[in-house]
């Protein structure tokens, strides 16, 4: 796996090339969870859940499918959540509404299924399992140039620096040209000046 902190450069990147304000912080917050969250399947390991296990690390929490649910579970928070009394979109017409609630799925979905693809960019492992539960084959890119991380009592030493120097090469970097080639074709909206 990339270290934890590489997972979340997806949706940071999604909130740096968007325009302002597009992202709400709770969404960016939603969505840097859900970049990290598959991860928590390395309790696995303490409850001695074999490795290779649908339900072991990088499994079942890496596939599509838990990207879906987790993306649902976005949509209906941004869904109700603007339908409680106050809101400042329950004022707002429906199409707001629901425009929120599809962006809220939207990007928890990208940011979910994008730790399973770095993952499977990794030089080891296993492989992740993206179609469980139809399958439990698990798949690694054609191209895995991203070194793999040590857990963490060894994530402080030179193979730790080794693979945080891999990520910044091969995820940060990228993702940074991205975001500012992205900024460059496509400027930001002008404000409209008030006038004095």
């Amino acid at each position: 796996m990339p270290s934890i902190i590489t997972h979340a450069a997806v949706p940071l990147a999604l909130w740096c090339a968007a325009d302002r304000g597009r992202i709400p912080p709770r969404l960016l917050a939603a969505g840097v969870i859900a970049a990290m969250l598959p991860d928590a399947d390395v309790l696995a390991f303490a409850l001695h859940i074999p490795y290779a296990d649908a339900f072991g690390h990088r499994g079942a929490s890496h596939s599509l499918l838990f990207a879906c649910v987790l993306a649902a579970f976005a949509a209906s928070l941004a869904f109700f959540g603007s339908r409680r009394p106050g809101s400042a979109v329950s004022s707002q017409p429906r199409l707001a509404s629901t425009t929120s609630t599809v962006q809220a799925a939207v990007f928890v979905f990208v940011c979910a299924a994008s730790h399973p693809l770095l993952d499977a960019m990794t030089s080891g492992g296993l492989g992740v399992a993206l179609a469980w539960p139809w399958s439990e084959h698990r798949f690694f890119a054609p191209w895995r140039p991203i070194r793999v991380s040590p857990f963490a009592p060894q994530f402080f030493s030179a193979r730790g620096l080794a693979t945080l120097l891999s990520e910044l090469r091969w995820v940060w970097l990228p993702l940074a040209t991205a975001v500012v080639a992205w900024k460059l074709i496509h400027p930001a909206p002008a404000v409209p000046r008030e006038p004095s």
